[in-house]
């Protein structure tokens, strides 16, 4: 059985119209990172602190 090329790229800009990408260059993929990493480092100020 053969197996495609996985070419994926790590982040997607506005006008490309591939999908082999992790990340797209948009407001949604921006808040989402900010939040989970904000997230974190309230974890671990609270794990650090105790």
């Amino acid at each position: 059985m053969k197996q495609g090329k996985e070419d994926f790229k790590f982040v997607k800009e506005k006008n490309d119209d591939k999908g082999n990408y992790i990340f797209q260059k948009d407001k949604l993929t921006r808040y989402g990172f900010y939040f989970v990493g904000t997230v974190l480092l309230i974890i671990g100020i609270v794990l650090f602190t105790v």
